[in-house]
């Protein structure tokens, strides 16, 4: 049976049961039709539900506790109030209660609606309706209130902009600057689309560490980023160390590439002088999302760290759990020592 003949099973059963038959056999016989009408309505959705694909089970290192705790309550209820969009929440990070607990927080700017359709990202895909000028204050203010030590400030794809969202950028940094001179920035930004004037108006607002995730190896690019171009992401990143900044990437693993792929990814990532890595299991966020694909064992994200760390990365967090802004703190200040010594 296919889901159309699921669904219209379902949807006769639902008139059936609200009109309880009475047009045809009377009220008399109404009990009776809403009975027979709710058994066949549970094996209707007992086939719907048994017709989806089920997401494959996660193994046992993949399982974390659920954030909780006074301090992960605390920046919940700030990010609320303050109307502000996390990566931490949209993509339900595992890592987000532990992260909050050492004061630092991503933070996503120039809304929740992104121009582009990732396979693997759970941001909603649309056209923008207004662009929030009043955002870096509130970022500001919020890091302000939150005393972070460190903060990610990272955001959706804004192609339909002519400089990408990349004024509203700088002006948070700047804001966030001004407010708490003493909070380390990392910005996560997209591509700009190779709009090169764009990223030199963030560079300009000076953040400490630059980052660009790669996302995956370049032969699943199509797949998993159709707008984006892979060469085009590690030039992004090489101007960006050519102009003296700290430069950072990510990618995951568990969307069906090979090692040696992976391998490829590092060495490029290296050729474009990227300082700092990080390396984390793909979790699929929907049904409608890429599937994973693998599920990289320990062992192999520890290999993937003694690689990079043999090509002359100054940091690799590697793991399952590891995202983007996880230990950003830490991997910042040891590229900052590492480079301060060389």
């Amino acid at each position: 049976m296919n889901n159309k003949e699921i669904a219209d099973i379902s949807e006769a059963v639902d008139r059936d049961s609200d009109h309880g038959h009475e047009s045809e056999c009377g009220s008399s016989c109404g009990d009776q039709a809403s009975s027979c009408g709710s058994e066949i309505k549970a094996v209707a959705v007992e086939l719907k539900t048994s017709a989806r694909p089920e997401r494959p089970r996660k193994p046992e290192w993949l399982k974390v506790s659920l954030p909780t705790g006074e301090g992960y309550k605390r920046i919940k209820g700030l990010i609320t109030d303050n109307r502000l969009n996390t990566v931490c929440e949209s993509a339900a990070c595992p890592n987000r209660g532990e992260c909050w607990s050492r004061k630092t927080a991503t933070l996503m700017i120039l809304g929740n609606v992104c121009t582009r359709s990732c396979g693997f990202c759970n941001v909603i895909t649309g056209k923008p309706t207004e662009l929030d000028l009043d955002e870096p204050r509130r970022v500001a203010e919020a890091v302000e209130i939150m005393d972070l030590k460190y903060t990610v400030i990272t955001s959706v794809n804004r192609d339909e902009l002519k400089d990408g969202g990349a004024g509203v950028w700088a002006e948070t940094i700047r804001c966030v600057r001004e407010r708490s001179p003493q909070t380390r920035i990392e910005v996560l930004i997209p591509d700009f689309c190779g709009n090169w004037d764009a990223l030199d108006t963030v560079l300009a607002a000076k953040p400490d560490v630059l980052n660009h995730n790669m996302e995956t190896v370049e032969r699943l690019y199509l797949k998993v980023r159709p707008q984006a171009k892979y060469w085009r992401s590690l030039e992004l990143l090489s101007r960006a160390k050519d102009a003296g900044f700290v430069t950072k990437s990510g990618f995951m693993v568990g969307l069906g590439e090979e090692e040696n792929e992976v391998v490829k990814l590092l060495k490029d990532l290296r050729e474009a002088k990227v300082d700092l890595v990080t390396i984390g299991q793909y979790m699929q966020p929907t049904l409608d999302h890429l599937p994973v694909e693998d599920w990289i064992p320990p062992a192999t994200f520890a290999r993937y760290h003694q690689i990079g760390m043999e090509m002359g990365f100054t940091n690799v967090f590697s793991g399952p759990l590891v995202r983007s802004s996880y230990h950003a703190e830490e991997q910042a200040e040891t590229a900052k020592a590492m480079i301060s010594n060389s």
